[in-house]
């Protein structure tokens, strides 16, 4: 471990399963698998199964959105990478009560690839089980990489619509179209203002200046659109906002919003921010109808934001309204 690189931690390799191992102590309504990195509801529900989960280093996504109302499970890879097939099929397994699964997946190669190898060998159990892709983010061209556009915090929304569905008692694909309803509607985009240090490297992946910020950078560091000065927070509101609503069309509509920090921010920032971005979307007649302002999918110690907007029907409102209890996110 590098001296200079301060975090509370034991190893650096042993960080996924002693974070998940901490999770379940606190919260007894969830149980860890070992080895397996797999975060699940301790009662099996008898309705459709709703699973997630990505690389470390997110947090609270996505273990921390494991519970009624939300996900059943979720299954976590090491820093940054994406969950193996074996770990995915576990938590197909531990979910499934006969009704099928739906896996929320974020747009990124590794887990495209790993959750469809699952899948496969799900269905060679019999197990049902359907997909949704999650890309969110409009700071790169749809074309930029391989698989398209990257999966971000709007990610969030998305396990609120389809866990509220399937706790209506919905089935597989009613469940399934929520989720693509919601995918369909969603936008977001973030900035760094400076990098992150991962565990068993211990020392930032890239540099950014004293006066610099990335506008458009991915949750795992990956390259933004630009690099700029410092800005005020009206400043940095206006920016994202501008790309967010050039590609979609919100207009007068109702809209959730999501002021997500990316694990460095403090709130006061972000509670300015949402300050700022809820007057710009008021001068467009754009309708806040829900806020959310936190800390929901992170990007280890990373100094930044991102937003989200999803624009809303009567059906979203209503999935997004249900209840729900879990580490990450509780609506009464």
């Amino acid at each position: 471990m590098e001296v200079n690189m301060k975090k509370i931690i034991n190893e650096p390799t042993k960080v996924v399963s002693e974070l998940l191992k901490g999770m379940e102590l606190a919260h007894p309504e969830l149980v860890y698998t070992e080895k397996l990195e797999v975060i699940a509801r301790r009662e099996k529900c008898n309705k459709v199964a709703v699973i997630s989960g990505g690389g470390a280093g997110h947090e609270p996504a996505h273990a921390g959105y494991v519970g009624k109302g939300m996900l059943d499970a979720a299954i976590s890879g090491n820093v940054f990478s994406s969950p193996s097939p074996d770990r995915i099929i576990e938590g197909i397994k531990q979910t499934d009560a006969g009704k099928g699964v739906l896996m929320v997946i974020k747009n990124y190669s590794g887990d495209i690839m790993n959750f469809g190898l699952a899948k496969d060998l799900a269905e060679l159990e019999d197990i049902e089980v359907e997909s949704v892709v999650v890309r969110d983010d409009v700071a790169v061209p749809d074309s930029t990489y391989s698989t398209g556009r990257r999966g971000i915090a709007g990610t969030v929304f998305v396990h609120k619509i389809a866990g509220a569905k399937a706790e209506s008692g919905a089935d597989l694909q009613e469940v399934k179209a929520a989720a693509e309803k919601a995918i369909a509607n969603i936008r977001s985009m973030g900035m760094a203002m400076t990098p992150c240090i991962l565990p068993a490297v211990g020392k930032p992946g890239f540099v950014l200046e004293e006066n610099e910020i990335e506008i458009g950078m991915g949750i795992h560091g990956e390259p933004g659109v630009e690099r700029t000065t410092v800005k005020t927070a009206k400043e940095v509101a206006k920016i994202l906002l501008d790309k967010i609503l050039v590609d979609y069309d919100f207009s007068n509509s109702e809209v959730a919003l999501l002021v997500n920090g990316l694990g460095g921010t403090p709130l006061m920032e972000l509670y300015i921010l949402n300050k700022e971005v809820q007057e710009l979307l008021a001068e467009q007649n754009i309708k806040v109808y829900k806020t959310l302002v936190g800390n929901y999918m992170t990007a280890l110690d990373m100094s930044g934001c991102s937003i989200t907007l999803m624009k809303l029907d009567d059906e979203l409102k209503e999935l997004l309204d249900a209840p729900c209890n879990t580490p990450g996110l509780t609506i009464n």
